[in-house]
């Protein structure tokens, strides 16, 4: 494209962004409550002070300094590994505590007697550059919802809406919006692999290398410069044999009403990239035996526009926090995996406030699970949590994303997902890279490394 097409567009884009804008912003007295030290807020929005009962402490800045045994590119090792757990949560005293537990918990409690979480000393270890600090600061001035959550505007870098509107419909977007957004470094290289797990305990490995790169956190980017390009996401399937050669390759864009999610596949059968309009919302996840859907992974992805959002509220909860043992290369994957559920010997459960927020599907619209309740960390906005219903508003799915801190990012953000089949005793392990290459945050790359023919160009047989 020339450089005058591209400022064209630019031009385009902009300008469609300013029509459909909805006012969010807040005032400066309440951007004012945002700050790394001395303020009510964290700079991404979080309470600073600790709960009443102090189960949850002050957050003082996260994790800032690595383990001094740590160096990039080594697996992360656990900065607690003195802590002990308080106590255990079991399928005979989960009632004890149902007031700090999701429905798919304690659906879990239900259907395997033996699955517990083992509840940890609360460790608020979450932490942003402070580039990302100093934007989420900035947006949080400007920020404005898109339609009715189709996109976002005026913002730059960092999360778009560290305080959420009054309004719990665009509250709800909002959050959603602040958990697509986090800081995941400019661009990664990373194995992402996963185990389709039968009811039995069976399962064959699935080798997934994946490239990112996100523009919008790039120093400097502004939204029209990207191209309403909010990430480039690059997929191929290693082994098993039937399935190597796959090939994925995502344009997500920033607002779904100026343009859609591009996607094109490689199939090494027929030996030719072609269009795939389909790979969004509840289509089936690549090799993912129908365990999860297009837009569950990193919890939820794409497009806002077929579901109503709502902001429910802000509760305690017992969430999987700072799971460093699953993501140790000292753990082995068979060891880990279990038959209906990850051994939660390998997991870790902390309490922590979270903001729960309801998507129920609009009218005319069709999605497998009609409805979904997703529970977000208040100090990284990552979903660490999603009860999943279907078209009979039954649970169906539980899902779950033990986190860690990468610390050279420095970023919170999963190191595993996990997605049961409630009904049928299945699940799906997602980012089993414990035997892997850990990621790599210093890859580079270009946009032109993501165009449909560098499929071909990067050698694919």
């Amino acid at each position: 494209m020339t450089l005058m097409k591209k400022a064209g567009l630019a031009a385009i884009i902009a300008t469609a962004m300013m029509a459909q804008v909805a006012v969010a912003k807040v005032s400066a007295a309440e951007a004012a409550k945002l700050g790394v030290t001395g303020t009510p807020l964290t700079p991404l929005g979080a309470e600073r002070a600790g709960n009443a009962d102090g189960t949850i402490p002050e957050w003082t800045g996260g994790i800032t300094q690595p383990p001094s045994s740590y160096k990039v590119g080594m697996h992360h090792p656990d900065p607690f590994p003195g802590d002990k757990p308080l106590f255990t949560i079991t399928s005979k005293n989960y009632k004890d505590y149902g007031d700090k537990l999701s429905a798919g918990q304690k659906a879990m409690f239900e259907k395997y007697p033996d699955w517990r979480m083992v509840v940890y000393p609360t460790r608020r270890s979450a932490s942003n550059p402070a580039r990302t600090y100093e934007m989420t600061m900035k947006n949080a001035l400007t920020g404005e919802l898109v339609g009715e959550g189709d996109g976002v505007a005026k913002v730059a870098e960092g999360i778009p809406f560290p305080i959420l509107d009054s309004d719990p419909a665009k509250a709800g977007a909002q959050a959603i919006w602040n958990h697509k957004l986090k800081y995941k470094g400019v661009s990664a290289r990373r194995w992402s692999d996963q185990a389709p797990v039968t009811a039995s305990g069976r399962y064959v490995m699935v080798r997934i290398k994946e490239e990112l790169l996100g523009l919008y956190y790039r120093q400097g980017a502004t939204l029209a410069e990207i191209n309403n390009i909010l990430i480039y996401f690059y997929q191929e399937v290693v082994s098993p044999p039937r399935l190597a050669g796959q090939v994925l390759l995502v344009h997500e864009t920033l607002n779904s009403e100026i343009g859609q999610r591009q996607a094109w596949v490689y199939n090494p059968g027929q030996r030719r990239v072609r269009r795939a309009p389909n790979i969004a919302y509840d289509n089936p996840g690549t090799a993912a035996d129908n365990l999860r859907t297009t837009d569950m992974t990193d919890m939820f992805n794409g497009a806002l526009d077929r579901f109503n959002w709502k902001l429910v509220g802000k509760r305690e909860m017992y969430v999987p926090y700072n799971s460093y043992k699953a993501h140790s290369d000292k753990s082995k994957v068979e060891d880990m995996l279990k038959p209906g559920y990850v051994d939660p010997d390998y997991l870790r459960y902390e309490l922590h406030r979270v903001y729960v927020v309801e998507a129920t599907l609009k009218p005319g619209q069709r999605h497998i699970n009609p409805r979904r309740t997703f529970y977000l960390d208040e100090d990284s906005w990552q979903i660490l949590t999603t009860d999943h219903y279907d078209s009979q508003q039954n649970l169906w799915r539980y899902s779950e994303a033990p986190s860690v801190n990468y610390y050279e990012v420095p970023v919170f953000w999963s190191t595993l997902e996990d997605h049961h089949d409630l009904k049928s005793g299945r699940y799906i392990a997602v980012g089993l890279d414990n035997q892997e290459e850990m990621y790599d945050f210093s890859f580079q790359t270009t946009p032109d490394m993501f165009s449909p023919q560098s499929l071909r160009q990067r050698g694919i047989q």
